[in-house]
């Protein structure tokens, strides 16, 4: 019972399966009570199964969360970034917040809601870096040796979240770390490493592969796919922009209203909304990771979902190149169903991010790109096809000979990157983790134009990614080092002498040894303006009252000697 229906039809020995892979040792639950799986009794008795785990699973994560531990909600990486940069956030990388985060994402990923498990992985390591560094003292005493822990610790969570040791390394540099010394680089490298050496040996995925998202294809991309990437990558930055504004918004109205007074009733809802929804859809119905798969893979021999139903292209050889063919009925269902997916992913993740249930966003975020990088991928791959007997010079002829030169997943993969990038402003380690998530390492350019792009177009529109946005919300003490400030205002403006009395400067040619004993006598400054005359009283520099006295002193020495 504890197997997934791969894991499950693996066991079987049968060899002749169905087209949405089930075999006779996989029951669904009508199957059960004895209802054939594909009657309209059947599909009812599903949707009410699907509905109501739905609704167990989010309701359980929810109230332990609230009971037990508070601030085992939300993603965790706004608070990390706080706490790296100096603030100190009691039992917030405590034991409890590690026991009860650590069931409570299980139970909220399985419950269909729209999050994902990686940003709380990153908070769960750092808990136990938090929690490991008291058994040595020279860490556990010291808060800025423990911060060195915990930037190595998030890069091991973001290794094991995604089987990427050395993306994990640079979204700890990039993006939750505050000051990184090049020895904490190296012990993180090291960390990184023996977390993706364990995980490999674990082997969570039952293949030979420890990363999410592994892709098959190694077709060279065309020079004129820039402009598409590029697309993706304007389009990526719109959707972050438009995510990241409508998030905080309601975050704001939750705070506001009595909603944020029944935090588990809101969980409870929008899991029954997002079951209630998703599961007509075939799309939203499964797994996050699931449609992020098949949405990067290529279509082949074993591929038989709709989205690969093309006319007239047979497969005579597991190893022949893809044939070029024309989309038929299953793949225009398939986009129309991709389209309403990526709407509601849309709009439920809105809902769902920020709400007391352990929620990442990185799931969500590749998801969505995933889909509108699927629907550019196939709109190309279809106007090639159309024209493909009279293209430009530009295609390089790649595109005239009858295999396809178009690969829509990697279309997918490169709109995964874009989205996630105008959703959280990532770069060098978005790139480095997305080549490491799939195994495309010539795919680096059209990643990084893609990225570049999205960052660009976030930017334009609002400085913030989403986790600065819920810092500022929340009003944690973050000093940001990439903050720039327009210096215009002047120091007169914001300063006024004590009881109104001038300032006391020291000129830089007419003040005598007298004047100089007399100002140190009469004032307690630690320093003093030395300006031009009394008339212009133009900076020339400032001395402090420590010079002074070993001036003084020294020149008395001399004189007596």
């Amino acid at each position: 019972f504890y197997l997934n229906m791969e894991q499950c039809c693996w066991s079987s020995n049968e060899t002749v399966r169905d087209i949405s892979g089930n075999c006779s040792l996989w029951l669904t639950w009508p199957e059960l009570i004895g209802v054939e799986r594909e009657s309209s009794g059947g599909f009812f008795l599903r949707y009410i199964s699907y509905v109501s785990w739905a609704l167990l699973f989010a309701a359980l994560a929810a109230s332990l969360v609230r009971m037990f531990a508070p601030y085992a909600c939300g993603s965790g990486i706004p608070e990390i970034k706080t706490i790296l940069s100096g603030f100190i956030i009691r039992g917030y990388l405590g034991k409890w917040t590690f026991l009860i985060k650590s069931v409570a994402i299980m139970l909220a990923v399985a419950s269909g809601l729209s999050l994902g498990k990686e940003g709380p992985m990153v908070h769960m390591a750092c808990c136990i870096g938090n929690i490991l560094s008291y058994m040595f003292p020279k860490y556990g005493r010291n808060e800025a040796k423990k911060r060195e822990i915990l930037s190595a610790a998030s890069a091991a969570g973001v290794s094991v979240a995604f089987g990427a040791p050395i993306g994990g390394v640079l979204f700890s540099l990039e993006e939750v770390s505050y000051y990184f010394p090049l020895k904490t680089l190296w012990r993180s490298f090291f960390c990184a490493l023996v977390a993706a050496f364990v995980l490999q040996s674990i082997n969570p995925f039952g293949n030979e592969h420890s990363v999410l998202f592994y892709v098959e294809y190694n077709k060279p991309w065309l020079f004129f796919e820039l402009i598409p990437f590029l697309f993706l990558g304007i389009v990526g930055g719109l959707i972050g922009s438009l995510f990241i504004r409508a998030n905080i918004y309601w975050c704001k109205f939750r705070k506001t209203s009595k909603l944020g007074q029944y935090p588990v009733i809101e969980v409870i809802v929008v899991a029954c909304v997002t079951a209630l929804f998703a599961f007509p859809n075939k799309y939203t119905r499964m797994n996050a990771s699931e449609l992020i798969y098949l949405l990067f893979t290529q279509c082949g021999v074993t591929n038989e979902h709709d989205i690969c139903d093309y006319v007239d292209r047979n497969f005579t050889n597991a190893n022949h190149a893809v044939p070029i063919a024309e989309a038929g009925y299953g793949v225009y269902t398939a986009l129309w169903q991709l389209s309403l997916a990526l709407v509601f992913k849309m709009i439920i993740t809105i809902f769902t991010f920020g709400m007391k249930v352990p929620a990442g966003l990185f799931i969500p975020s590749l998801a969505m790109g995933a889909i509108v990088g699927r629907i550019v991928g196939i709109g190309m791959e279809q106007f090639v096809f159309s024209y493909h007997e009279s293209l430009p010079w530009f295609f390089e002829g790649k595109c005239s000979q009858d295999e396809s030169c178009i690969t829509p997943g990697l279309y997918a993969m490169v709109g995964a990157a874009a989205v996630l990038g105008g959703v959280t402003r990532m770069t060098v380690s978005l790139i480095v983790i997305m080549f490491e998530l799939t195994g495309g390492v010539r795919y680096i350019v059209p990643l990084m134009a893609a990225s570049m792009a999205s960052k660009w177009v976030g930017d334009a529109l609002g400085r913030m990614g989403i986790y600065d946005a819920h810092i500022d919300l929340n009003g944690y003490p973050f000093l940001d080092v990439k903050d720039e400030f327009g210096h215009t205002t002047l120091a007169a403006d914001v300063m006024q002498p004590q009881r109104n009395e001038p300032l006391a400067v020291i000129t830089q040619d007419s003040t005598t040894v007298a004047e100089l004993q007399q100002i140190m006598k009469s004032t307690d400054h630690n320093g003093f303006p030395v300006v031009v005359s009394r008339e212009s009283q133009y900076l020339v520099g400032f001395v402090l009252r420590r010079d002074l006295l070993l001036a003084t002193d020294n020149a008395r020495a001399r004189l007596e000697s």
